[in-house]
């Protein structure tokens, strides 16, 4: 019989498909595992047992099962000392304030309504597929079936929620929002009056809004009620529509349009003045007013301004009037001419933004603008405001501070599912990846602003975030969670899967965010909440080219999860002893063993837990190192008198705490093992910290009969031999554990007979 030993240093490839099982040729293969469930992977390759979590607070709704998603978790930092978590949920959002002196968080707020008293339009629905982006005391929230809302904080402890305007501009006349111009190519738009309101407009061909029955002449439930038009830079707010062709609108201010420096044009003798406008509309005998015109030609201002007639069409872009004196010579000036008009022209264009057209579905910060895209008319269309202004979106005349608006299609159309402020702009879109690059002599501008397109692997709707120097986002499909980088061999940016080695963890994920790293624990951490309920967590560190997978499971579920700092707060359901399943706040807390739980206070071994706990409910309980066993609450008590009349316990939930190797194989002169009978019969386990272990359910032992047993339990620190029995095909190494107490394992090595 030969045996040789099998080292297994580390586990940093974490938990791999069972499509590799059998990949002994690979470098990964002593370096991952079958399973590992409820550790973390540390940056030496041990796994430590993952933290229990903390109840805080139990939410007053019961599970809807049939809702996809009901709380979703997100944070709010102000400042280093004023933290928050956010619950967004269907119709409400509540606030929880995290003490700045003792961590400890509690419910300050919750809101139903916004400042205006418009219910919260968050659904179930909708939930998952929110963005968000914080700027200071305001955090933006998006969706396509809404305006944007701003979550602003008022004070220490208040919050309000309010529809996200647009800045108007001095004189009141005009909002500064995104247009676009929706109708087909050549409709024109022709405004009864140039003022005042009840105004006609008219469009050539079918445009407005007909939803509905009418009524009274109207359409009272069409969508474009509300919207404004833009006339040649001058705007109309619909009131109510008649026909597709016709609607009823206010004027505010007056339908100016401002002509380019030097637009009129006077031939010596002549009483006609020549006047350029692109794409005027007019028609012989439309009367229009002149304001602001200069003299020229000989011909004063007072000869030039007023009110003119038409007196002939030269071409869609120049036309004639009479002015009120003969010019003394041939010349072009004017100055800045304004002319009032109603002609019918294609120069108008309506709102981005209504309940017709669909709102933002993204939103992010980038280089001081705020930025928004994807709408349901424009799945791909891009804005920003202008720089420093974050409620202006006038385009201006391209200015480097102007706002701007940019088109995310390359061929085919993409809708905009995020939009992420990075070492350049990051588009996310539901077929490619793209990105705005950044410039290291002046910032994006709206003359130097180019989308360029990269991968086409496509996004889901789960939030991106950075991680290890890129940006991890998870494939449309579902299936694939990716990293986004720049690329400096290849001058671009590539997307590469970064689940494909543990692709069965990853199950139609809803929700994602990252532990960074800290002074006591280097590791930083992703963490994707699969739909099922289970969450994937993910560590890497690029520069040692480590990467793996866990999973985390509970007794219940874990249904949304958040980072604040070095904290991590989920919210579980589970049934807490009364047959209906809550919504429970909790945070993952290093000093804790279980689920559910919390540290009470008892005398003589007896604990009330009837804030936590329902009748009926089965705890565990531990007593400072030692598992004392399960028991069920009864008349709002927990009783450990028989085993220990103590006066403090952790009570809560247990989880199962499992790791396996892959089959111990080894490379002899024939060959590997793979398929040969053999035996693990001695395993060397390297222990730190730990109460309670079992290798392949041989027990470890703490304590002898020789021990004072009238002293604590010690942790063990060291290495632990473990003899086992019996022969198999495929042996692996099995870690358990039977109590709730502390495990952390750095390494095995094996001896296999064979």
């Amino acid at each position: 019989m030969a045996r040789v030993r099998v080292p297994i240093s580390n586990f940093q490839y974490g938990e791999i498909s069972p499509s590799l099982v059998s990949r002994t040729d690979t470098p990964l293969y002593n370096n991952s595992a079958k399973k590992v469930e409820n550790f973390f992977l540390r940056n030496e390759g041990g796994l430590l047992k993952r933290f229990g979590t903390k109840r805080i607070y139990e939410f007053d709704t019961t599970v809807d099962s049939s809702a996809t998603q009901q709380l979703r978790l997100v944070p709010f930092i102000f400042s280093d000392d004023e933290r928050y978590i956010v619950s967004l949920e269907s119709a409400k959002i509540r606030v929880f304030q995290i003490n700045p002196t003792t961590g400890a968080v509690s419910l300050i707020q919750t809101l139903t309504q916004d400042v205006d008293t418009n219910a919260i339009p968050f659904t179930n629905a909708k939930l998952p597929e929110l963005t968000y982006a914080q700027a200071g005391d305001v955090m933006f929230i998006a969706h396509q079936t809404f305006m944007v809302r701003k979550l602003v904080r008022t004070s220490l402890t208040t919050f309000q929620l309010e529809v996200m305007t647009f800045n108007e501009s001095a004189d009141g006349f005009r909002i500064n929002q995104p247009y676009y111009s929706f109708q087909a190519t050549g409709m024109t738009l022709n405004p009864s009056a140039t003022s005042g309101n009840g105004i006609t407009v008219t469009t050539s061909a079918n445009y407005f809004d007909i939803t509905g029955s009418q009524s009274g002449g109207n359409y009272p439930s069409s969508k474009h009620i509300g919207s404004v038009l833009r006339y040649h830079d001058n705007e109309i707010t619909i009131t109510s529509v008649q026909s597709a062709t016709q609607a009823t609108g206010n004027v505010q201010g007056e339908l100016l349009v401002n002509l380019d420096n030097d637009a009129i044009e006077t031939i010596d003798g002549s009483a006609n003045i020549h006047i350029t406008f692109v794409n005027h509309g007019l028609s012989v005998n439309d009367s229009i007013t002149i304001s602001a015109a200069g003299g020229v030609g000989g011909i004063t201002a007072s000869n030039i301004n007023g009110t003119r007639t038409v007196s002939e069409i030269i071409n869609e872009n120049e036309f004639v009037v009479a002015a009120g004196g003969s010019a003394t010579s041939s010349t072009i000036g004017g100055g800045s001419p304004k002319i009032s008009t109603h002609a019918a022209s294609t120069e108008w264009g309506e709102q981005s933004y209504s309940e017709l057209r669909g709102y933002p579905g993204a939103v992010t910060f980038h280089e001081n603008r705020l930025w928004l895209g994807g709408t349901i008319a424009q799945p791909d269309g891009i804005w920003a405001s202008k720089s420093a202004d974050y409620f202006n979106f006038d385009i201006g005349d391209a200015e480097d501070n102007d706002a701007l608006d940019l088109t995310a299609s390359i061929g085919e159309i993409n809708t905009i599912r995020h939009l992420v402020s990075n070492r350049d702009l990051q588009i996310f879109t539901t077929t490619s990846e793209m990105y705005v690059p950044s410039f290291t002599e002046k910032p994006i501008t709206p003359t130097n602003a180019q989308v360029r397109r990269q991968t086409s692997y496509g996004a889901n709707f789960v939030r991106p975030d950075s991680f290890d120097g890129a940006t991890i986002y998870v494939q449309k499909t579902g299936s694939v969670v990716r990293e986004y980088i720049f690329s400096d061999s290849e001058a671009a940016y590539v997307s590469t899967g970064i689940s494909i080695l543990s692709p069965h963890l990853i199950s139609s994920p809803v929700q994602m965010c990252i532990l960074r790293g800290a002074i006591n624990r280097p590791e930083s951490y992703a963490f994707v909440l699969n739909d099922d309920g289970t969450l994937a967590v993910f560590t890497s560190n690029r520069a040692e080219q480590r990467a793996g997978w866990t999973q985390w499971t509970t007794t219940g579920k874990f249904h949304s999860v958040c980072t604040v700092d070095d904290r991590v707060f989920c919210i579980g359901t589970y049934d807490t002893g009364a047959g209906t399943s809550k919504h429970i706040l909790m945070e993952f807390d290093s000093t804790l063993n279980m689920d559910f739980s919390n540290t009470f206070s008892g005398t003589a071994g007896v604990f009330n837990v009837s804030s936590h706990f329902a009748n009926g409910a089965k705890v565990k309980v531990v007593s400072g190192n030692d598992y004392l066993g399960e028991f069920t609450v009864a008349s709002g008590n927990v009783d450990v008198s028989a085993v220990q009349e103590i006066t403090s316990a952790e009570i809560g939930f247990g989880f199962n705490v499992e790791a396996e190797t892959l089959p111990i194989d080894a490379q002899i002169a024939g060959g590997p093992l793979t398929g040969e009978p053999r035996s693990v019969n001695r395993v060397v386990v390297d222990l730190l910290n730990t109460l309670s272990v079992s290798i392949n359910e041989k027990r470890l032992v703490i304590r002898t009969v020789t021990d004072d047993f009238s002293q604590a339990r010690v942790p063990v620190t060291g290495k632990k031999e473990f003899r086992l029995l019996g022969y198999s095909k495929d042996p692996t190494v099995k870690i358990t554990q039977t109590a709730p107490v502390s495990l952390q394992v750095n390494g095995i090595v094996a001896e296999v007979s064979f």
